[in-house]
């Protein structure tokens, strides 16, 4: 009965230890340097560096590849951002247009009011009620245009913020990585050189 138990949990042992060998792997598995979010190809650049005591050097080829990539990245949120602000603004004056004929319309229907109840509407002759049903009917129209226009630019404005938005962090991201990496850089090469000097004190 003993030996059934220690053989269990020797098999579950063996089971823990070969599925988080196997979740590490796939981790391992999903980062890259020329694919995946900024952030992972940083992670790839810092978990695949050679270790040195407390420091770890990292390739000069993968710096230069992920400041590309960090490049690109800024590149495409700024076309994203131009393209937003082309929106916003061609939006901006389809609502101005828009406001100028709504403001017309409504113009134009005061002043049908106070005329006779019988008039002349698009080359033929209609009552004051069906003018007035025909004018507030293209006023709910341009109003509803006019919503609609709205709520396009304050959705794209608030695409364009988030951009912005997303571009600030990622400049700060790449900054602060950048910085990092330049200042591990620099510890390596002062350990580096003391060692050298070290070795030619005591040679």
């Amino acid at each position: 009965m003993k030996f059934f138990k220690t053989l269990l949990f020797t098999a579950l042992t063996v089971l823990c230890f070969s599925t988080a060998s196997a979740q590490t792997a796939n981790n391992e598995e999903k980062l890259s340097l020329n694919s995946g979010t900024i952030d992972n190809q940083f992670e790839y650049v810092i978990r695949r560096s050679n270790s040195w005591q407390d420091y770890k050097t990292v390739k000069k080829t993968w710096l230069y590849a992920l400041k590309a990539h960090t490049i690109d990245s800024l590149n495409a949120v700024h076309k994203d951002l131009n393209e937003t602000r082309a929106v916003v603004q061609t939006q901006a004056k389809e609502i101005e247009g828009l406001k100028a004929n709504l403001a017309n319309t409504k113009t134009s229907l005061d002043n049908t009011i106070a005329e006779k109840d019988s008039m002349v509407l698009f080359g033929m002759q209609t009552s004051k009620p069906n003018y007035s049903l025909i004018l507030w009917s293209i006023v709910g129209v341009l109003s509803a245009l006019l919503l609609f226009f709205i709520y396009k630019f304050k959705n794209s404005n608030a695409i364009t913020k988030q951009a912005k938005k997303t571009l600030a962090e990622t400049e700060e991201e790449f900054e602060e990585h950048r910085r990092v990496a330049l200042e591990r850089e620099q510890k390596v090469r002062r350990q580096l050189q003391d060692e050298i000097n070290k070795q030619k004190n005591n040679g």
